[in-house]
């Protein structure tokens, strides 16, 4: 017998489509990139501790849907190492204009650039979104009409579905009511018939809907690109910027990660804004001379042998030399020869030992340091990046760095980093920006140098230090104060290492600084950082 609409099997025949739309209708997303459990996490701490981020989800959900989750997905796609992006047709319609704002991102030419620097780093992750915010406001403006269009067709879609589950649910309360030979109630029959009528309507509307916002979207979609594709550019230079900024400041990667968001924030703020911030050049130029110059002393170690020179230096005390300890008769020459310093030793090529205490920058921060010499570089910033860099060599080294800040008599500042503790970023700033200001006196910063060194022997004893005194000025010091310098370089065994800034007398017989230094150099060209290179190699 054929069915007839009034039987159960034949209701079913008519309502199958529906029935199976509503059993397994498919997922579909709100977030554009594809992300696991922890990339989610690094989202919600970044975000509850960025109160940029904050802010700006604040300010674009006031006139755009989903804003919030359009940051999710920029900034997820800027974090994980391979973003990968959902296809559109695993979007919910609402969100279709976020899945083509990070498609449009992701495919511009700058996006592999950007991604070497935030990759794995949410703070620089989330410093990408925020130099993205004028051109997510211009994309999410563009894209008003097909916004409006996607939840329209989202809305249709949810409609479309709930019809289809009215369908279901019209035919189970039919088959309830079902005889047993399958006969259905009339009203039951016509409930069924007419949810199925109101199912077609509505996914009819919600494929027009649909036709409408992807024609919404492809009207957006140049605009959208031009616009990401400056974006993106925008993101790489201000992240590229940055971090080629703490790199040039020595902030190392393993020091950022232990910071917090605030925290490298703040300093990132500082690096930008702070009294040598346009200075960066100069410094990280300095620090990479400074390496240059270490690596070249490893090559020219004093272990390679050039020839047989006269000493007093045990370690290299040539065998012959040696033999004589076994004679009895001869004892009593290598003594006399030892005391004279004329043992024979194997010379070698390299640069002279460094040393082993602390290492001390004395710099001078008189009111005439902030003059500017060529290139419009102060005198101030040269003398910073120097001690930086001086600041680098002493960690290599594993030995402490003290920079002391001085001018006048009655100014001074101590900054200590400790060889066994990491320096931090902020201490290192801090240093590098205080300016004292006022006249010059070389007294009290060497005698605290001295002071410094002192304690070292007495408490670790470790001599050798240097002391690197960095001035642009020249002034008298005390027969007294100079009679008890000289006896804590015999005591101590120190070396003073002179830079002098447009001094130009600096290096001529009888002035102070020819008599206090062991070593004096003059700097004219403050845009030269190799005339300070000889010190990397012997400090």
């Amino acid at each position: 017998m054929d069915a007839t609409p009034g039987r159960l099997d034949a209701l079913v025949a008519r309502a199958g489509t529906w029935l199976g739309r509503s059993a397994g209708t498919p997922e579909r997303h709100t977030a554009a990139v594809v992300a696991d459990h922890f990339e989610r996490i690094a989202w919600r701490d970044t975000y509850g501790r960025a109160a940029g981020l904050r802010e700006l989800a604040e300010e674009l959900n006031e006139r755009h849907e989903h804003a919030t989750d359009l940051l999710a997905d920029v900034f997820l796609a800027a974090y994980q190492p391979v973003p990968l992006l959902r296809e559109r047709a695993e979007m919910d319609p609402s969100r279709l204009v976020n899945h083509q704002v990070v498609t449009a991102l992701a495919e511009s030419a700058d996006f592999a650039e950007l991604r070497r620097e935030t990759a794995g780093d949410p703070y620089a992750a989330a410093m990408a979104v925020l130099a993205q915010a004028a051109e997510l406001r211009r994309m999410l403006a563009g894209s008003r009409d097909a916004q409006e269009q996607a939840e329209r067709a989202s809305g249709a879609r949810r409609a479309a579905d709930g019809a289809a589950g009215a369908v279901g649910e019209a035919l189970r309360q039919a088959a309830e009511e079902a005889g047993a030979d399958g006969a259905v109630p009339e009203r039951a029959a016509d409930a069924v018939q007419r949810a199925i009528r109101a199912a077609e309507t509505a996914d009819a509307a919600a494929r027009q809907a649909a036709r409408a916002a992807q024609g919404a979207l492809a009207a957006a979609a140049g605009q959208v690109r031009a616009v990401a594709r400056t974006a993106v550019a925008r993101a790489a230079r201000t992240v590229r910027e940055e971090a080629a900024l703490t790199r040039a400041w020595g902030v190392g990667p393993g020091e950022l990660e232990r910071l917090s968001f605030d925290q490298r924030a703040r300093l990132a703020e500082r690096l930008r804004t702070g009294r040598l911030a346009r200075w960066a050049e100069l410094i990280g130029r300095f620090r990479q001379m400074a390496g240059g110059e270490r690596a070249r002393k490893v090559e020219n170690t004093t272990g390679e042998l050039v020839g047989v020179t006269l000493g007093d230096d045990l370690s290299r005390v040539i065998p012959s030399e040696l033999a004589h300890l076994g004679l009895p008769g001869l004892r009593a020459v290598f003594a006399a020869r030892y005391a004279a310093g004329e043992l024979m030793l194997y010379d070698s090529q390299g640069e002279q030992d460094t040393g082993r205490g602390a290492v001390i920058a004395c710099v001078d921060t008189s009111h005439s340091m902030y003059a500017e010499g060529p290139g419009g570089v102060t005198r101030e910033a040269w003398s910073k990046a120097c001690a930086l860099a001086l600041l680098d060599q002493a960690r290599a080294a594993r030995r402490d760095f003290v920079g002391i800040l001085f001018s006048a008599a009655d100014k001074l500042r101590v900054f200590r980093f400790p060889a066994d503790r990491p320096a931090e970023a902020a201490e290192v700033v801090e240093f590098a920006e205080t300016f004292l200001g006022g006249g010059t006196d070389f007294e009290r910063p060497l005698s605290a140098a001295v002071d410094i060194l002192a304690a070292e022997f007495d408490d670790a004893a470790r001599g050798r230090g240097d002391i690197v005194l960095i001035t642009d000025d020249a002034c008298e010091v005390t027969e007294a104060w100079t009679r008890g310098w000289n006896e804590a370089r015999r005591r101590l065994g120190f070396r003073l290492f002179g830079v002098a800034i447009g001094v130009p007398d600096a290096a001529e017989t009888g002035s102070v600084l020819e008599a206090l230094c062991d070593n004096l150099r003059t700097v004219d060209d403050l845009t030269d950082v190799h005339v300070a290179a000889d010190l990397f190699r012997v400090i």
